[in-house]
């Protein structure tokens, strides 16, 4: 069974290198320094996003519909994404202000659902 390979070292956080590469067929083994793809490195939960966005096409509200997850949300999944593959996010706000407000948004979104659905339910 073949596993992900991880992106970061479980003691320092350092990006790990690959340096050793088999073929199980015939037992050849190349050994050296390699960078694995900037898309490999990411987390399994990023990947996924990811995933998701390009299936939408990038469109913000079918990645919400997608998800189950509201705007803000998926806004701040998208940061996270982009600041994982190297690029600075610039932003007005501190991520920690961004992170409570996407929390309390997501927290009234699924009241509003929640209430939603107890108001369709017949009598």
């Amino acid at each position: 069974m073949a596993y992900q390979a991880p992106g970061k070292c479980p003691v320092c956080n350092s990006t790990l290198t690959i340096s050793k590469l088999t073929c199980h067929k015939c037992s050849t083994t190349i050994e050296g320094d390699y960078k694995s793809c900037e898309f490999c490195r990411l987390p399994k939960e990023d990947l996924q996003f990811l995933k998701i966005f390009i299936k939408c096409r990038g469109n913000i509200k079918d990645v919400e519909r997608e998800m189950g997850i509201s705007y803000p949300t998926v806004k701040g999944k998208l940061n996270n994404l982009i600041e994982a593959l190297g690029f600075h996010v610039t932003e007005t706000e501190s991520k920690e202000a961004i992170k409570e407000k996407q929390e309390e948004k997501e927290k009234s979104f699924r009241r509003w659902n929640r209430e939603k659905s107890r108001l369709r339910k017949p009598v």
